[in-house]
């Protein structure tokens, strides 16, 4: 494998922004390639979840139901002889069926639901993960005497025989704590638990035990009962054209889900019932009141009748007072109705005035025949009902609470003002009747006068009568009219379940697998760039600068530092010979011929590259030196095994001492030479900066075609800015996962202020399995250097393996 040559060698200047722009996209389907083995393990481990979620998870089914409101007796509007205006198409309050929609969702009547069916009491089959909430359980807990506020318990049942079984349980505390306990119970045989109260346990005989499994059951609050109840139903009025509610209830088990949803609509139906029954009712009472105050009068009067006749000894009306009593009998009666229509004119204004009855219906039976008035009362009782059906769910405080109440009492005044002007014209109509019969009075009291008494009588009588029995009739017919009340609701879709659950959804949780597997790898990279301070692409490098690259060495897998020099033809050889032909586009000059190896800090390989950079020069014809100048901490003759007592410093300190004496020839090749650093001196900067070392330049560039100077890292010490005077190019040594990318500062800087020669990057250990730059197949293109390179793969992928199990094991 080789290294691919910067295209920004020939034009160190160039702009990296269409480079990098490119760059990105390239550089990260790199990396994801070489996470390919993370996406695998990630797929199985999501595969692994998702078939336990798929097993364990308890399904939910959608039990849907429709209702038909019946809203033909709506109306927003009040009575045209109101002075107000119409608030609610102003406010656009809600229609009928929108009340109905709030009602159904109301606690009172989910409380009532959860009561009825026991609700609070929840079945389970206990399972290895998970436990599944069942209907048909094996026993069946009954709250005897519960405590006014439950706390969440959850009991763990295990039978140990016909009549006894063990019981576990744990509660919730209100702190959050809990509480454990075990006991041995009898079953039928009632036991107490705090915070619970009186709890009697009894086999269910239409479902025995399941061999192998055991049971449990959670005792709630009704409250909290009510509360997750409600967030799993949703009810919603989906048009405006039709009177229709949908209701969709989310349930772990359909047909139990089907009987809680039937018997909410029924208790429902039966409330919405139980307010139209409020007005008849209503009218009922009163009618039975005025008919004992009708009745005592008739009675008194009958009873004054007989009386005087047996006192007077009396038989009957003479011929005369027969003929009186016919020729009146068409006044009698017209005053006998206007009197009983002021009679119930009376009650009616009593019954509004009163500030105890103002709350409840008025009595729509014996309503005067006043197509106004009876307008008013109809529209005040449905607002009066719509009022108690609001309360429900609404407090006083609800701007559409605060108009009902408005506009109830705008009506009440409405009708207690139509009552008193048809009061005035019974009154002023009963006087004309009055006057009429004036004229027989005179006629009457020619009669002798015991029998003109009976005729007084019989005339109260008269008038007496024909108002009781009137109630009578009106009672009668507001009892019939009771019976035949049904609800405004009508069940167009019965409650029903899913053939299937609609969740767990096998193709979703498929999808979700899928995404995830392949988006832990994609985050795992997004993550590690964001939290990567070290350089890892080649995409870290030409962001932070635009110094060119002109070497990429791959990570050496040998162990041995000189990899060039043995005729090995390795992919990391390669690319020392592919460093070479780029150094010629840097050195094209014929003077031009010493290069300056640094870093920014110790470990980045420097003095590796430096070595093999020498050896693959020499191998070429080139006869090359290599001057050991870390005076501070040497290692080059070290790798070389060469005798560092005489180099560098010596020569430079002493003046008798002969340049030829300090050069050796590597063993390695006949065309390397190398001088060795000598003795570590106190003063480094000063040796390098005494004019001797100037002096042994000069000599050293007629003697040699290349000079390579191993330099300090530049990061910590000045030695390599002094050491540039004799560079003709410097090379820059950064490490992959290594060099920090803050400090390619370091030769940014340099670079754009010129102080260091032709100053070119070599890119150190690349990884092949970080896919660094562009994922490079190392070897390819040349016929040789497969053999590493599957070495290498296979090394890597082994080493894996090993890990992998190391942490498992």
């Amino acid at each position: 494998m080789t290294t691919n040559t910067n295209p920004n060698i020939n034009n160190p200047t160039l702009s990296n922004s269409e480079e990098e722009e490119n760059f990105d996209i390239k550089a990260f389907l790199a990396k994801l390639k070489a996470s390919w083995w993370i996406f695998l393990v990630s797929l199985i481990v999501c595969s692994i979840f998702g078939y336990l979620f798929m097993k364990y998870k308890a399904p939910a089914y959608n039990i849907t139901a429709e209702l038909l409101i019946d809203d033909s007796g709506n109306s927003n509007s009040i009575s045209s002889s109101s002075s107000l205006l119409d608030l609610g198409s102003l406010l656009d309050l809600k229609s009928n069926v929108d009340n109905e929609a709030q009602v159904l969702q109301t606690k009172q009547l989910m409380d009532k639901t959860v009561r009825d069916m026991k609700l609070n009491v929840i079945y389970y089959l206990r399972r290895a993960i998970t436990d599944q909430q069942i209907n048909r359980s094996p026993i069946t807990a009954e709250i005897i005497k519960p405590v006014d506020t439950i706390m969440t318990t959850t009991f763990k049942l295990y039978p140990k025989d016909s009549k006894t079984f063990e019981l576990a349980y744990t509660q919730t505390n209100p702190d959050q704590s809990t509480t454990s306990k075990d006991t041995t119970v009898h079953y039928d045989q009632p036991f107490r638990v705090v915070g619970v109260g009186v709890i009697d346990v009894k086999i269910n005989p239409l479902y025995p035990f399941a061999p192998g499994y055991s049971y449990r059951f959670d005792i709630e609050s009704v409250d909290q009962r009510i509360y997750e109840l409600q967030q799993i139903l949703a009810i919603s009025v989906t048009s405006t054209t039709v009177t229709t509610i949908n209701m969709v209830f989310d349930y772990p088990i359909p047909r139990e889900g089907e009987q809680i949803l039937q018997q909410l609509i029924g208790n429902y139906e039966k409330q919405n019932v139980q307010l139209k029954n409020l007005v008849a009712d209503s009218t009922i009472k009163f009618i039975d009141g005025r008919l004992l105050v009708v009745n005592s009068e008739l009675a008194a009067i009958e009873q004054k009748v007989q009386n005087y006749k047996s006192e007077n000894q009396l038989a009957d009306l003479s011929e005369q007072g027969k003929l009186l009593l016919g020729t009146t009998s068409s006044y009698m009666d017209q005053l006998a109705k206007n009197e009983t229509q002021l009679s119930i004119i009376r009650s009616l204004e009593e019954y509004l005035t009163d500030e105890s009855k103002n709350k409840t219906v008025v009595p729509v039976s014996v309503l005067p025949d006043d197509l106004v008035f009876s307008s008013l009362v109809d529209e005040y009782n449905k607002l009066l009902v719509e009022q108690q059906k609001e309360g429900l769910s609404a407090t006083s405080a609800n701007p559409f609470m605060q108009n009902l109440t408005d506009r109830i009492s705008q009506l009440r005044k409405d009708m207690l003002k139509n009552l008193q002007t048809t009061k005035k014209a019974l009154q002023i109509t009963n006087q004309q009747l009055k006057s009429s019969t004036n004229g027989f009075q005179n006629q009457i009291s020619a009669v002798p006068p015991k029998q003109r008494i009976i005729l007084d009588m019989a005339r109260e009588q008269a008038i007496a009568e024909p108002l009781y029995t009137y109630l009578l009739q009106k009672k009668e017919e507001t009892e019939i009219s009771k019976t035949s009340n049904l609800s405004i609701a009508t069940i167009i879709d019965a409650p029903k379940s899913d053939y299937k659950p609609y969740s767990p959804n096998i193709i979703l949780v498929a999808f979700l697998i899928a995404l995830l597997g392949l988006g832990f790898p994609v985050a795992r990279i997004l993550i590690l760039d964001m939290l990567n301070t070290k350089i890892l692409v080649k995409e870290d490098i030409t962001k932070h600068t635009s110094i060119p690259i002109v070497g990429e060495i791959s990570h050496n897998v040998s162990g041995k530092n000189i990899v060039v020099l043995d005729g090995s033809r390795t992919a990391i050889s390669e690319q020392f010979r592919s460093l070479r032909t780029n150094l010629q586009f840097f050195l094209n000059k014929a003077n031009e011929k010493v290069i300056l190896v640094t870093s920014s800090m110790s470990g980045e390989g420097k003095s590796f590259n430096t070595i093999n950079l020498a050896g693959v020069l020499a191998i070429s014809g080139k006869k090359v030196l290599l001057m050991e100048l870390d005076l501070r901490k040497p290692k080059l003759s070290g790798y070389f095994g060469i005798d560092n007592t005489h180099g560098f410093s010596n020569y430079i300190i002493s003046d008798d001492m002969k340049l030829s004496s300090i050069i050796s020839q590597s063993v390695f090749h006949e065309n390397l030479y190398i001088i060795s650093s000598g003795p570590v001196p106190p003063n480094p900067a000063e040796l390098i900066l005494d004019e001797r070392a100037d002096d042994m330049m000069e000599k050293l560039r007629q003697e040699f075609d290349y000079i390579i100077i191993d330099a300090p890292p530049i990061g910590l010490v000045t030695d390599a800015q002094l050491l540039d005077r004799f560079s003709d190019m410097t090379l820059f040594v950064v490490r992959q996962n290594y060099t920090l990318k803050n400090q390619l500062n370091i030769p940014n800087d340099l670079y754009k202020n010129n102080k260091l020669k032709k100053l070119s990057i070599i890119v150190n250990d690349i990884s092949i399995k970080r896919g660094y730059g562009y994922g490079y197949g190392y070897g390819y293109g040349y016929g040789y250097g497969y053999g590493y390179y599957e070495e290498a793969k296979t090394k890597g992928f082994k080493s894996r393996v090993q890990k992998l199990f190391k942490r498992k094991g």
